[in-house]
């Protein structure tokens, strides 16, 4: 897969088309990864892998002691097998051509603009229309990503339009998230007419974001952006939602605590509402708000602490301090040794294996047949979402399972 990213990338492009100055901020930041990201990584070249095999190639699987699990290899064969089922349906109205991990270039929409699809499939639909169709793999549990209207997929599909668009007659436009650990697959569908009319439409946007001009907009979008821990914007909007929200207010100034009159150099400390005593009404139009902020605070946490633990920053305040740590041994190999050494051979004890190995191993069908009475699949945790989350509503009816009261703990 790539190395390079471009500034104004397409899988940043909700940021930098909300707040046109992120991606140049974002530049003072290093790009560091995560085990999240060498997660996905590893489980897109899985996916690759699967694909490529598919189609006749002869590629070695990918190698990753650590990410090589049951499910990671599940999500690739859900994604892997939904890229050759479309392929598949594509085939049955004429030729089609998949490519795998194609790298498109939409930079006369974006400056400098280029991005790597996961899948870019082109063939004829049921009425006869060229058809391209992008596919994008998302492997995290945490933000459910909604296909409609994605920008990021948008700039994939009008990269790809525009490599293979003189070849062939491309009418329609179809881009699917496969996102297995939220059961989000989905497809969005618009016309190669609407996505170019589209792309043409946020051209200016693009050249203020390369050139870094604009005002600072703060939103959901600030959620994965490396400048929010430091963004002025985003501690703005956070701390004038905490004043006129939850701090008591006397006159419309706080109401500021100290222990004693000789604490007055000390830091005031505002008093703050209890929940309880806002309205619930009040409180739900903040929550969209609150999601930001949180993330903000964990965000700017997360930097300052970076900072003393990596850089050595001293904190007024606090310190670092070394966790809790558990004994763990070297290697496989030396306890193997030691214990053979000392003629101990009861080192090893025998585990069931999971679903997704007995049902490669004894194949699907025979797998119902066999276990279908062994197998139960239970409620997902409860979450609160906004309405507009394509998931569907649970019922409620036995949630108070789900939770406990304070007086219970």
């Amino acid at each position: 897969m790539p190395e390079r990213h471009a500034l104004l990338s397409a899988s940043s492009s909700h940021r930098w088309l909300n707040c046109t100055p992120s991606a140049r901020l974002e530049e003072q930041f290093p790009n560091t990864s995560t085990v999240y990201a060498a997660e996905g990584t590893y489980c897109h070249s899985l996916g690759e892998q699967k694909i490529r095999q598919y189609l006749g190639e002869r590629v070695k699987r990918p190698e990753s002691e650590e990410f090589d699990t049951d499910e990671i290899d599940q999500i690739s064969d859900t994604y892997s097998q939904f890229v050759i089922e479309t392929l598949e349906g594509l085939k049955k109205n004429g030729p089609a051509m998949l490519m795998a991990e194609e790298q498109v270039d939409y930079s006369d929409i974006a400056p400098g603009g280029f991005g790597t699809s996961d899948a870019v499939i082109i063939g004829k639909d049921e009425q006869g229309r060229g058809a391209l169709h992008i596919v994008d793999l998302k492997t995290g549990r945490g933000v459910f990503v909604d296909v409609k209207d994605n920008p990021q997929l948008k700039l994939y599909a009008y990269g790809s339009y525009r490599k293979y668009g003189y070849i062939y007659d491309i009418e329609i436009v179809r881009m699917s998230i496969v996102q297995p650990r939220l059961e989000n697959i989905g497809t969005f569908e618009m016309t190669a007419d609407d996505l170019v009319a589209w792309c043409e439409s946020i051209k200016d946007t693009a050249k203020a974001a390369y050139e870094g001009s604009g005002d600072q907009h703060p939103g959901e979008w600030c959620r994965f952006c490396r400048a929010r821990a430091v963004c002025k914007a985003c501690a703005d909007e956070a701390m004038n939602l905490v004043k006129e929200e939850f701090v008591d207010m006397d006159a419309g100034v706080p109401v500021l605590s100290t222990e004693s009159s000789s604490d007055a150099d000390k830091p005031a400390i505002p008093v703050f509402k209890q929940p309880c005593l806002i309205p619930f009404h009040s409180l739900t139009d903040l929550l969209p708000t609150l999601n930001r902020i949180s993330s903000w605070i964990e965000a700017v946490f997360a930097y300052v602490s970076s900072e003393a633990i990596n850089n050595g920053v001293e904190v007024d305040g606090y310190k670092v301090v070394e966790g809790r740590s558990r004994r763990q041994f070297t290697s496989t190999t030396d306890v193997e040794k030691a214990a053979a050494n000392a003629g101990i051979t009861d080192i090893y004890r025998t585990e069931l294996k999971s679903l997704t190995e007995l049902e490669k191993a004894v194949g699907k069908k025979r797998f119902t047949e066999i276990f279908a009475s062994c197998i139960v699949k239970p409620r997902g945790k409860l979450t609160l979402v906004p309405e507009d989350d394509p998931r569907p509503a649970a019922d409620l009816t036995d949630a108070h399972e789900e939770f406990q009261t304070l007086t219970e703990e």
